[in-house]
């Protein structure tokens, strides 16, 4: 079960990550942008790490509060979540 879980949230990191990354390049270029909704959703869904690296590294969603204040929370709360979760597995 635990390693479900670890690669589950391997998966999704690294989806967020690239998703920043990839709606970074497409602001650049005037492309077809991916939704705000959906950037921080994959962060509460467990991406929260992946998607705070692709704004440091990519300068990406840096300005906007609600990303500013939503995906470090969402991190805490992962791992506050894991921190309770995990000894019961």
């Amino acid at each position: 079960m635990i390693i479900l879980l670890e690669g589950y949230l391997c998966i999704i990191n690294v989806l967020a990550f690239a998703l920043y990354g990839i709606d970074k390049r497409r602001a650049r270029t005037h492309h077809w942008r991916i939704p705000e909704r959906r950037l921080l959703s994959i962060a509460w869904l467990g991406g929260a790490l992946g998607a705070l690296l692709g704004m440091g590294i990519f300068h990406h969603k840096t300005k906007h509060t609600v990303f500013r204040i939503c995906i470090p929370v969402a991190l805490v709360c992962w791992i506050l979540g894991m921190r309770v979760v995990l000894p019961l597995l």
